[in-house]
């Protein structure tokens, strides 16, 4: 979330590569530009600091200079597969690793705000057909980050894809969920998994803004903190390269 969601990255990112000896890494990135979006220059910056993958939410096409790497299919970042096919991005993309090829996949539940009268495909109905279109194709783990406001989808979706999916990680709400386990036929799952940026806000926007918009009504714009703590939200995911299904899942909440 913002330019403190990039410092999270810098500072604890490689720390934890090297200490749990991390093969590759996924990121949320809808909101890194000033909560809208991101640009070309913050994400070739997050890829010099690690990120691997970069997955799409509600924000992810704002920033038009974005649009060509979300059409290109070897640029490793994805918008939301469930939006209508006249939007610019693809929905999910393979990331080469070493050991092999990982499927990516971006899902839109029930989203409040600025996208609600989009007309989504319903995203069990879009996760089946690119499941199905892409049974053939030999990869090692399928990850699905599903993006939504309502914890009982976030909950469906998980059980719906267990067994089916390496992980299914859901985020939107900023703040992280204490719900990390692994399902009954081995899909890891996580509710949300929280933001990176401003520890002492609302979701990263200034207190003052918030509160003085839900109380007196008033019409303010979101202003990004710039100077406070920071958090740092991840999940880390063990999986058999074999069976593509997950061993462990843990949770890691950094905050200074």
């Amino acid at each position: 979330m913002g330019n403190l969601g990039i410092k999270s990255v810098s500072l604890y990112l490689k720390e934890l590569v090297i200490k749990h000896e991390v093969d590759f890494v996924i990121a949320q990135a809808e909101n890194v530009d000033n909560g809208k979006g991101i640009s070309k220059a913050k994400y070739l910056r997050l890829k010099k600091l690690g990120i691997d993958f970069f997955t799409g939410g509600n924000w992810t096409l704002f920033n038009p200079e974005i649009h060509s790497f979300l059409n290109d299919p070897k640029e490793p970042i994805i918008r939301p597969a469930n939006y209508p096919d006249e939007y610019p991005g693809l929905g999910y993309k393979y990331l080469d690793t070493s050991k092999g090829k990982i499927l990516v996949i971006s899902l839109l539940g029930k989203i409040v705000g600025r996208d609600l009268n989009i007309d989504f495909a319903n995203p069990l109905k879009t996760i089946d057909n690119i499941l199905e279109k892409e049974k053939n194709t030999p990869k090692i783990a399928v990850i699905v980050n599903f993006h939504g406001d309502y914890s009982s989808e976030k909950v469906v979706i998980g059980h719906y894809l267990d067994g089916l999916a390496t992980a299914v990680i859901g985020d939107h709400w900023h703040v992280p969920s204490n719900d990390a386990r692994i399902l009954p036929n081995k899909t890891a799952h996580i509710s949300d998994v929280g933001m990176n940026g401003s520890l002492n806000s609302s979701l990263g926007v200034k207190l003052n803004i918030a509160i003085s918009r839900w109380r007196n009504g008033t019409k303010l714009k979101n202003e990004l903190i710039e100077d406070d703590k920071l958090q740092f939200n991840a999940v880390l995911i063990e999986f058999d390269t074999n069976t593509g299904l997950a061993n462990s899942i843990k949770q890691i909440r950094i905050t200074s």
